[in-house]
C-alpha cells in the first residue's frame, strides 16, 4: 500500500482509534523481540501467547505474568520488559513525542490531540511543555527510588546486581507495574521499612498523576494559593482510599495465620499499609495473597476497580471519577441542584462522562467474569479478583494466572488493554461516528429508585 494512502487513512482515524493502534503496534514489536533467544535464559523457551501476555502486562503496567520473570528472562529480556513498562507508564504517544522533541521535530495538531487524549489533558496547546516537565519529574523520582532501593538490596547481593535490581524495581513501582525480579515478589522484605516506604512512595507518586504532581510543585515553587480542582479531588480520594484500605486490611486479616496473623503489631501495620497502597494498581505484595479472607478479597476488588488518578501510570475507573459520583450522590441526599466540590460547581457533562465510565467498566468486567466462569474451574472469588486486577492494571493475583486456558488468557490480555487505555476510550473507538445528531426528541420523565 502506498505510504501516502496510509498517511491519509491515518488522518481519518479518531484520536481514540489512533491511540489504540499505537499501543497495538508497540505490543506486537515487543512480543516478537521478547521471543528472541537473547531475551531468554539458556534452556528457556517462550510461546507467542506467553510473550504477548508478558508484553501486554508490561505495556499496560499491570504485572500479571504467566511465567516467572526472574527464572525465564535474561538481563536483556528483563531490560526489554522494563523498557516497555516505562513506555506504558509514560504512554506510547507521550514516548513518541519525546523522540520528536529530541530530534527537534515539531508536533502536528493531530499529534497534540493524541497526546491530549492519552494524558487526559484539558487542552493540546501546552502539551510540549508538559512533556518536558513530565520527563524531569519521572527522572528525579525514579532516580531517588533506585538509589534508596540499591542501598537495601546491596546487603544481599553484589553492588552491580543491587543497582540493577534497584533501577528495575524503582521503574516498575513508579509505573505501577508490579513486576519483580524476585520469585516471591517482595515477600522477603515485608519487615524492611525502607523498602516498604520507598516502594509505597513510588507507587503513590506514579498513581497520583503527572498533572497533580505538577500542580503541587507549582504551589510550592510559585506560591500559588490553591490547587486546581482535579488535584484536590485526586489527593483527597487517594488519602481516603489508602487510609481506609489500610485500616480494613489490618482489621480483616489481623488474626489470619496465612497473612498477618504471625507478624508482630508493627509488621502488621506496615504490611497493611503496603497492601493498601499496592491495591491502587501497583501489583507488588509483601505477604502471600492466596489465603485472603473473602471479605478482604471483596474490599480489594472495590479498591482495584477504582484504581489510580487520571493522567497517571495506573488504571481503573480513576479516583476522580469515583469522587465526582460520590459528591453527586451527596448532593442528591442534601437536595442540591448542582454538583458542588470544594466551593466549585461542576458541569453536568463531567458527571455524564463519569457515569459512562462507571457503567461501561462494570458492564465489561461482568461480561469477562461470566466468560471465565463458564470455561474455568477456579472458585468464583479467584476469577473475579483476577479480572478486576487486570482491568485495574493492578497485577495482583490469587495464583491462577499461569493456569488459565488460552481463551481466558486472551480475555485477560484484552482486559489489561481496556483498563490501561480506559473503558471510555475503547467505547468511543468502537462507537464514535463523524456525524452528530442535529435533532432533539421530546422530553419526558421516568420514575427511578
Amino acid at each position: 500500500m502506498d505510504i501516502e494512502v496510509i498517511k491519509e487513512y491515518s488522518k481519518k482515524l479518531s484520536p481514540s482509534r489512533k491511540l489504540i493502534l499505537g499501543f497495538l503496534i508497540a505490543i506486537l514489536i515487543g512480543t516478537l523481540v521478547l521471543m528472541m533467544p537473547f531475551s531468554l535464559k539458556k534452556g528457556e523457551s517462550l510461546s507467542f501467547l506467553s510473550s504477548l501476555f508478558t508484553i501486554v502486562s508490561a505495556t499496560c503496567v499491570t504485572g500479571l505474568s504467566v511465567v516467572d520473570v526472574s527464572k525465564t528472562f535474561s538481563p536483556v529480556g528483563a531490560g526489554i520488559i522494563i523498557f516497555f513498562i516505562q513506555l506504558g507508564g509514560l504512554g506510547v504517544m507521550t514516548f513518541s513525542s519525546i523522540i520528536f522533541l529530541v530530534i527537534g521535530k515539531k508536533m502536528t495538531f493531530h499529534e497534540r490531540e493524541l497526546l491530549k487524549e492519552e494524558r487526559n489533558a484539558d487542552n493540546s496547546g501546552e502539551i510540549a511543555d508538559f512533556i518536558k516537565r513530565l520527563l524531569f519529574v519521572v527522572f528525579v523520582i525514579e532516580s531517588i527510588g533506585a538509589v534508596i532501593l540499591t542501598t537495601q538490596f546491596v546487603k544481599e547481593m553484589p553492588l552491580k546486581q543491587a543497582a540493577y535490581y534497584g533501577i528495575f524495581h524503582s521503574i516498575s513501582a513508579f509505573c505501577n507495574a508490579g513486576f519483580s525480579l524476585f520469585s516471591n515478589n517482595l515477600e522477603a522484605y515485608k519487615s524492611n521499612v525502607v523498602v516498604n516506604l520507598t516502594i509505597g512512595y513510588l507507587i503513590t507518586l506514579g498513581g497520583i498523576g503527572f498533572a497533580v504532581i505538577t500542580s503541587v510543585v507549582t504551589v510550592v515553587r510559585k506560591g500559588v494559593d490553591r490547587f486546581n480542582l482535579t488535584s484536590k479531588v485526586a489527593i483527597l480520594m487517594s488519602i481516603i482510599l489508602t487510609a481506609g484500605g489500610m485500616i480494613l486490611f489490618f482489621l480483616l486479616e489481623y488474626s489470619n495465620p496465612e497473612t498477618l496473623g504471625n507478624l508482630n503489631f508493627f509488621q502488621k501495620v506496615l504490611a497493611s499499609y503496603f497492601q493498601s497502597v499496592t491495591l491502587r494498581t501497583a501489583g507488588f505484595n509483601t505477604i502471600p495473597l492466596g489465603n485472603l479472607r473473602d471479605a478482604t478479597i471483596f474490599i480489594s476488588c472495590i479498591w482495584m476497580f477504582i484504581g489510580a488518578s487520571p493522567g497517571s501510570t495506573g488504571g481503573g475507573i480513576k479516583t476522580t471519577t469515583f469522587g465526582v459520583i460520590m459528591f453527586y450522590v451527596i448532593g442528591i441526599v442534601k437536595k442540591k441542584s448542582n454538583i458542588e466540590i470544594f466551593n466549585r460547581r461542576l458541569d453536568w457533562e463531567i458527571l455524564n462522562r463519569a457515569l459512562a465510565i462507571l457503567v461501561i467498566g462494570i458492564t465489561y468486567i461482568s461480561f469477562v467474569i461470566v466468560c471465565l466462569l463458564i470455561v474455568e474451574d477456579f472458585p468464583m472469588e479467584q476469577i473475579v479478583f483476577e479480572v478486576i486486577s487486570a482491568f485495574g492494571t493492578v497485577g495482583l493475583t490469587l495464583g491462577i494466572t499461569p493456569y488459565l486456558s488460552v481463551f481466558s488468557k486472551l480475555l485477560i490480555i484484552i482486559t489489561m488493554l481496556v483498563g490501561r487505555l480506559g473503558p471510555l476510550t475503547f467505547a468511543l473507538a468502537i462507537g464514535e461516528t463523524k456525524k452528530k445528531a442535529v435533532s432533539k426528541y421530546p422530553k419526558e420523565n421516568i420514575l427511578v429508585g
